[in-house]
């Protein structure tokens, strides 16, 4: 089964896709592990998304990922890479990025989801350590680790035709409002921002402060909601970012605390062109996934007819 129509106020250039995440979990296998990739696709295409991002699941060459997808009529929005910027050389990343870059650019990409996973805490799992507990860079690291994530993007745009969309996320040198100025004002200004709306809220700020200072900068967009009243526990409980998974932090726009209504606007009013993603990290056992993203499309195809009835 394809996609439904496009939703109602989504302006040209700009496209739904959906995150795997809901039916298998990238980093807690036992969430999802026995979700064959073919039901996970199928719900995607059926609950109304044009594509998808990758998963853990997908074949990660383009010979075989081109036609899975193309069965679905679904296509690639991004993929996540995990770069060590903060702890390595351009040199040693332009190696490492390799074989992702090439996927992506096969699959006609545009942005490639950046999350820094250097400088974290020093744990063989440092996503199961409590929150609290997260490496802080310097400003004069912040400076020269901002000085190698211009030169892998010019390298990145350069060798591949694919602009860096770096990631801020919790646990993660850039988490909160502070730490992304820092870096975002030392970055090259073709740098791009990837908005993530539950990433912000669970760092203490308002999404729309990023915005209205890096607007311009936005490549690209997930959109994840949070559920508060966990959110309090996980912070009062200085909870890790896993066991935040497990206890169901994030979901679908509309079943937390996030107004998704500002960044319809955003999107109608700044010419923003690119993919916005609907990703949830949670239990599928909890949470059934297709019925979970129909949802959350839902919301965001009434926060773009509010927006197009408004401007």
């Amino acid at each position: 089964m394809g996609p439904t129509d496009k939703i109602t106020g989504l302006p040209q250039g700009v496209r739904l896709g959906c995150s795997p995440l809901s039916w298998t979990n990238d980093v807690l296998e036992d969430l999802g592990d026995d979700t064959p990739l073919d039901r996970c696709l199928r719900e995607i295409a059926a609950a109304g998304y044009e594509g998808t991002e990758l998963g853990r699941k997908y074949p990660r060459n383009a010979e075989d990922l081109a036609p899975l997808l193309a069965a679905h009529d679904l296509s690639l929005a991004s993929g996540w890479y995990s770069g060590r910027l903060a702890e390595r050389s351009v040199e040693e990343e332009s190696e490492d990025v390799a074989s992702h870059a090439q996927l992506l650019r096969a699959m006609a990409c545009k942005v490639m989801v950046y999350g820094e996973c250097g400088a974290m805490t020093p744990s063989p799992a440092p996503l199961d350590e409590p929150m609290s507990r997260r490496m802080v860079l310097t400003r004069d690291a912040m400076r020269a680790y901002a000085t190698r994530l211009s030169a892998f993007d010019a390298w990145l745009r350069t060798r591949y035709g694919i602009r860096l969309a770096y990631h801020h996320h919790l646990m993660m040198v850039a988490e909160n409002f502070q730490e992304i100025c820092q870096i975002f004002d030392a970055l090259s200004s073709d740098v791009g921002l990837l908005l993530d709306t539950g990433h912000a809220m669970a760092a203490g700020f308002d999404y729309r402060r990023l915005i209205d200072r890096y607007g311009n900068r936005i490549c690209h967009i997930h959109l994840k909601d949070v559920r508060p009243a966990i959110l309090e526990r996980v912070r009062g409980q200085d909870m890790s970012f896993n066991a935040a998974v497990r206890a169901g932090m994030f979901t679908v726009p509309g079943d937390g605390c996030i107004d998704f209504t500002p960044l319809a606007g955003f999107v109608r009013q700044s010419g923003y062109q690119g993919w916005m993603v609907v990703e949830a990290e949670q239990d599928p056992a909890m949470a059934p996934p297709l019925a979970a993203v129909k949802r959350g499309r839902d919301v965001i195809e009434a926060c773009f007819t509010h927006a197009l009835t408004t401007v």
